[in-house]
């Protein structure tokens, strides 16, 4: 699957990241209005919304934000790939997309949080496989026994190859 298929998120796109949420459970659809509604209105808004489009559709959804008080660090809030595609590398190719995009930008780092439960087992060895590390985890985070994994990766040069 090629990067070309990676773009940033427009309003048409919308209906189709709902079902992308909806098929992957990675949070409430209905949330999405109100998280994505500044990307569109302000456009000083740094926040990241990219989508991977197959068949004139979007199948996945990414969203990424810079950290407050740092130079050149971004934080990966969500990912999701519809839960018919995954394991296609999909999420692979997101990830590439939004790393060269921060690459080519002089950004630096990029943070990316998940939990510490069973189920995120392949969330977790999907991240080490692309060259992410567990940096840090806080107890209890998420809520009592659900414990916050943040996992790092200096962004390379544009000269550098990624993976």
């Amino acid at each position: 699957m090629k990067t070309s298929n990676v773009q940033k998120v427009t309003k048409f796109h919308l209906e189709g990241l709902k079902e992308v949420l909806d098929s992957s459970a990675l949070f409430p659809s209905e949330y999405l209005d109100d998280m994505i509604s500044d990307y569109f209105i302000n456009p000083d808004s740094e926040d990241i919304w990219f989508t991977y489009m197959l068949n004139d559709r979007p199948i996945a959804l990414g969203y990424c934000v810079p950290e407050k008080f740092t130079n050149g660090t971004f934080n990966l809030y969500a990912i999701a790939v519809h839960g018919a595609y995954q394991g296609k590398g999909i999420g692979k190719e997101m990830m590439l997309y939004i790393e060269k995009l921060l690459t080519q930008a002089g950004k630096r780092v990029l943070l990316v949080e998940t939990s510490s439960q069973p189920r995120y087992d392949n969330t977790r060895a999907f991240y080490h496989k692309i060259g992410y590390t567990a940096q840090a985890v806080l107890p209890h985070f998420w809520d009592e026994g659900d414990d916050k994994v943040i996992f790092y990766k200096k962004l390379l040069s544009t000269r550098q190859k990624l993976y």
